[in-house]
């Protein structure tokens, strides 16, 4: 009898929860196996973590072979190979291989998919892990213009990092990272795209691990339709994200629609339907013909049509659970993912689950709120391996204090800290509070009867230094920095 966990399966999804899973269960369970299911020879590892404050933690992120496990723990190996099927009642699962694992305990980390706006076209790329960043970055260097459709984390990573190429960004909302800002905060970042990026960049520094000389061999086991590793927090630093031009970056955005239909380049002709160019200004452009011709058209439901060399679908994700449904009675959420309660147990008897593919079903805090973030999945992980020990040894659990919301990400060289309810707009309860320096910072608090619910941080830098002694002044209210 084994602890299994299936970090990737059909879709070979990967977050870096299931590495704070292992080597919690690893060291609490010495004597046990401890498998990991993978269908990938590499995994996300996070090295370098610090734990800043009380909820503020900092790590990279970082590809390695998956033997690094092995190697530092005994007790843990590695099976690589898809899962075939889930059998619940029998606690065991089939691999790839034709192989049968007996499980004590399962967690499925198996992450999200993503969504594409259209099935099977070969110009609608769709970047969600690690073979599909770079495929990207083969087709960037041969075009002259892209189309992003999307205004999640990934669309605003691309349109700031991509060179050389020009870029129509179509967004369903009225303004840019609807899922993350406010207008307030999404005006201020617009205004640093339109600005010239820096020339200096932050220099790569960690190793990475390619599955290039795998990918053969990986296809003749029948799996060459499963994806790579999952994007990290800083995915798209060592990849040279540069088109055929010469100037820095040259972007349109289009908001409030959608894509209405896109056309080969043949069906385009037939259709006799006209593009547009490039909009070179924002205000009274005349309107013309594009006389390029394209490989792709995009028809948005603003009636407008854009030529381009391929599209990037970049709309979102979906749990991936289909690989363990069958059989199996599972509890799904709204939003497609496995329920889960406080101590990330299924409804399935000693089946949990954590990251991108789970459901969080309990009532959560006033402050936290579910999002399919890194951090998240690296803390639900954590919790989940926590709780798997508790249950094994008939101990209880309370649950952990990193469910007060937290998300860390950069966007745009900005640090971007969004604690608790950032996202509430106001109310009759609600007062917002709001400071912006153009170009240096945007913040936005939200208070509620004189407490803090959330805020929105976008800074340059937060310079404490003139408090270093007064921080550990017992006087002094150092909770206004915990953020």
């Amino acid at each position: 009898m084994s602890y299994i966990l299936i970090p990737k399966v059909t879709y070979e999804i990967f977050s870096p929860n299931f590495f704070f899973s292992l080597n919690k269960l690893a060291i609490h369970f010495p004597s046990e196996d401890i498998l990991l299911v993978t269908a990938s020879p590499v995994i996300k590892a996070v090295i370098n973590f610090k734990q800043v404050s009380k909820v503020l933690e900092e790590f990279d992120v970082e590809e390695q072979p998956n033997t690094m496990l092995e190697n530092r723990f005994p007790n843990i190996k590695i099976i690589e190979s898809g899962v075939k099927q889930l059998k619940s009642k029998e606690h065991c699962i089939l691999t790839g291989d034709g192989s049968q694992h007996v499980y004590k305990k399962l967690c499925l980390c198996a992450g999200a998919k993503p969504k594409l706006i259209c099935e099977g076209n070969p110009y609608v790329l769709g970047i969600r892990d690690t073979d599909s960043a770079q495929e990207f970055q083969k087709q960037l260097t041969k075009a002259k213009r892209i189309m992003i459709i999307g205004n999640g984390g990934i669309a605003l990573e691309l349109v700031y990092e991509i060179e050389g190429c020009e870029v129509i960004w179509a967004i369903k909302d009225k303004a840019i990272g609807n899922t993350f800002f406010d207008a307030g905060a999404a005006e201020f970042l617009t205004s640093k795209l339109i600005a010239e990026k820096p020339e200096a960049k932050i220099a790569h520094k960690r190793t990475r691990y390619t599955t290039e000389g795998r990918k053969k061999e990986r296809q003749t086991k029948g799996s060459a339709g499963n994806m790579g590793s999952a994007l990290g927090p800083d995915w798209h630093e060592g990849l040279n994200l540069k088109g055929t031009k010469e100037f820095s970056r040259k972007i349109h955005i289009e908001t409030m629609c959608e894509v209405k239909k896109i056309y080969l380049q043949e069906e385009f002709r037939i259709s006799r339907k006209k593009s547009l160019p490039f909009p070179r200004d924002h205000h009274n452009q005349p309107v013309t013909t594009d006389k390029e011709v394209w490989p792709v058209y995009v028809e948005l439901t603003s009636e407008k049509i854009y030529g381009c060399d391929f599209i990037v679908s970049a709309t979102g994700v979906t749990p991936n659970i289909e690989p363990f449904l069958c059989g199996n009675n599972f509890d799904v959420g709204e939003d497609g993912g496995l329920k889960v309660d406080d101590h990330m147990h299924t409804s399935l008897s000693d089946i949990y689950a954590a990251g991108d593919i789970c459901t969080a079903s309990w009532q959560p805090s006033p402050v936290w709120q579910q999002m399919r973030l890194w951090t998240q999945a690296r803390q639900m992980g954590w919790y989940a391996a926590k709780c798997m020990a508790a249950a094994t040894l008939g101990q209880s659990t309370d649950m952990d204090f990193s469910f007060e919301l937290f998300a860390h990400v950069t966007f745009f060289n900005y640090k971007v800290v969004l604690p608790g309810k950032y996202h509430t707009w106001g109310g009759s309860d609600h007062e917002l509070m709001l400071r912006c320096t153009k170009g240096q910072e945007h913040i936005k608090v939200v208070m509620q009867n004189g407490r803090m619910m959330g805020a929105v941080l976008i800074l340059n830098h937060m310079d404490l230094s003139s408090y270093e002694e007064g921080l550990l002044d017992p006087n002094i209210d150092i909770h206004y920095f915990d953020l």
